[in-house]
């Protein structure tokens, strides 16, 4: 490239976003304190940095914004709700982000097809409630649900409560438009269940935490909406006993089993107890409760089967939920991780691994977290119906400078067990130091290749998950 040449591009990367905002139009492109305003992510008070925030009403203008910056590799990290928890949205200053927020339409609800088509902006709350209108159902559901975007939830393949049943998102996913670094647009926009035309190209985008393109619309698969919903909440005096309580429902319940939510009794007293808005439904003193809810279980078939855990010990209390404000109130129990901010610092942990292993597993990480912090709260729960749990962990002591030797703590058992270090959160910035517990080194070399082929120039979601060269 001849000096001149060079000189030209410089000038032009330098006023990249005078380019961006002649290209799309001022009120579509943030800069200064509109960028600073926003908060940069969900637990975090620190101020987004970027050069600019664009935000494209269309995949054409995703396009074309993407097409710019590879030209001027130029670093571009996407933005959906900003809900999650492993630093896979961050950005630096000389970042700029495409937020999804004005792509917010659903485009069609297809109650015989049981399909939505959907911008990645839109809400998923949003998205339940629309669908329920037509007596359907999007059966992802997660406590950010109010804030969490259809884009996001795709980018971090998200879980959630109903797992045990209806999986993660990427089963929910028929079709996908992706928007890749350098501006091609792939429309797979698939409205069939069964598919099997070569690659199943959808798959690549969901989970990459964004580094692989910009999902810009997709095609949802729905479910009729039960006509009946079983929700309860019991308490069990031994962990022993719980997986025996899980293999009862799922087998009693011909398949409506939907959340198999495990809170152990820290948790519990937690959100139980003042300044917590939540009354305690049962006593405090427990060891173990259990959240429970059957999709399309008929209350006599739960009431039967809750007699017989009950005749085999299995449960030692129970209150069982007569109204939808009574449902709430125990999703509410579950879904109020938000006290554990009381206990500063705190540090909050996703991680995966085998039933089986799971006692035995957190009993080893108390003890750690115990020998390393006198003081230590290590606030438990999980999606125990699907092997994941969550811990909200204080040192009771420190400040963010602790959070290494929390994770060695929590992560190093999970080499022995071949646990994962993050069931559902992602990878992001976070956890990329531990990616090596749950993933071989030939695993991330292939996930680098497919960087490489998608992503050239290295431009998307720089420097998350894993680092580009070995």
């Amino acid at each position: 490239m001849t000096e001149a040449l060079l000189l030209k591009k410089e000038n032009r990367m330098a006023d990249i976003v005078t380019t961006l905002i002649e290209m799309l139009g001022k009120g579509s492109v943030l800069t200064g304190e509109d960028v600073s305003s926003r908060q940069a992510g969900f637990f975090s008070r620190a101020p987004v940095e970027a050069k600019a925030i664009v935000r494209p009403r269309s995949t054409a203008e995703v396009s074309e914004t993407m097409k710019l910056c590879h030209e001027f590799d130029q670093p571009v990290v996407a933005h959906g709700g900003r809900t999650g928890l492993v630093l896979s949205a961050a950005t630096k200053p000389d970042d700029i982000v495409v937020s999804l927020e004005r792509m917010n339409s659903i485009e069609e609800i297809n109650s015989i097809d049981r399909t939505v088509v959907a911008q990645s902006g839109v809400i998923l709350q949003t998205l339940q409630e629309e669908v329920e209108k037509h007596d359907l159902m999007y059966p992802l559901d997660l406590g950010a649900r109010g804030s969490c975007t259809i884009g996001g939830n795709i980018a971090t393949n998200a879980g959630g409560n109903r797992v045990i049943r209806y999986g993660m998102t990427r089963d929910m996913v028929l079709g996908l438009e992706v928007v890749l670094a350098d501006g091609t647009v792939v429309s797979s926009m698939n409205q069939m269940i069964k598919n099997n035309a070569g690659y199943d190209l959808k798959q690549l985008f969901i989970g990459s935490e964004g580094s692989l393109g910009i999902v810009t619309r997709a095609v949802l698969r729905l479910r009729e909406m039960p006509q009946e919903r079983s929700t309860l909440l019991v308490a069990v005096d031994e962990f022993g006993k719980l997986p025996n309580l899980l293999k009862l429902l799922d087998s009693s319940l011909g398949g409506t089993l939907s959340a198999f939510e495990l809170m152990w009794n820290n948790f519990y007293r937690l959100v139980t107890t003042e300044p917590a808005l939540n009354s305690p439904p049962m006593s405090q003193d427990y060891p173990y409760y259990v959240l429970i809810e059957a999709i399309g279980a008929e209350s006599e078939k739960m009431e039967t089967t809750l007699q017989e855990a009950w005749d085999q010990g299995l449960i030692v209390d129970a209150v069982i939920a007569q109204s939808e404000i009574q449902r709430q109130q125990l999703w509410a129990l579950r879904d109020d991780v938000g006290q554990a901010v009381r206990y500063l610092p705190n540090f909050t942990f996703d991680v995966s691994l085998r039933i089986s292993h799971m006692v035995d597993y957190v009993e080893e990480v108390n003890r750690r977290l115990k020998e390393r912090f006198p003081k230590v709260e290590n606030f438990t729960l999980g999606h125990m119906g699907d092997g994941n749990l969550h811990f909200l962990v204080a040192p009771g002591e420190g400040d963010s400078s602790l959070r290494h030797d929390v994770e060695a703590c929590v992560y190093e058992p999970l080499a022995e067990i071949s646990g994962s270090v993050s069931a559902e959160h992602g990878i992001g910035l976070e956890k990329k130091p531990w990616l090596q517990i749950s993933r071989s080194p030939e695993e991330i070399e292939v996930m680098r290749k497919m960087k490489r082929a998608l992503d050239p120039k290295g431009i998307l979601n720089p420097g998350k998950i894993f680092d580009l060269k070995s």
